[in-house]
């Protein structure tokens, strides 16, 4: 576990506010900056693991941040597999961090079911 936060938002501009708003991340609400990224936001956060590898279930987390590599896919409003660096929050917006069997755990069922 890390003890130093790995992200944090910029000082605003002497007499420049910053708006925030609320989304939910994982069944609780946050307040975020608004205008950045959900990818952005989760990190603000803490987020670490953001989905399991498909292949190793090793947890994966954003790298480009600009839509090439698919490590920052998430579940917002209900849509899985979105790619969140590519995603501005939006007020109310509900995140959930993929957690799928991925091939790694359909072969485990199968030899477990097979």
């Amino acid at each position: 576990m890390r003890t130093e936060q790995l992200f944090r938002t910029l000082p605003a501009a002497p007499g420049a506010t910053v708006a925030q708003i609320t989304l939910e991340l994982d069944g609780q609400p946050m307040a975020v900056p608004a205008g950045i990224s959900v990818a952005a936001a989760l990190l603000l956060a803490g987020l670490e693991a953001f989905h399991p590898s498909a292949v190793s279930q090793r947890p994966r987390a954003p790298y480009c941040m600009m839509g090439v590599c698919f490590e920052c896919l998430v579940e917002i409003d209900g849509q899985p597999n979105q790619q969140s660096c590519l995603v501005t929050v939006q007020e109310g917006m509900v995140v959930k961090s993929m957690r799928m069997p991925g091939f790694a755990g359909l072969a485990q069922q199968e030899v477990l079911h097979g």
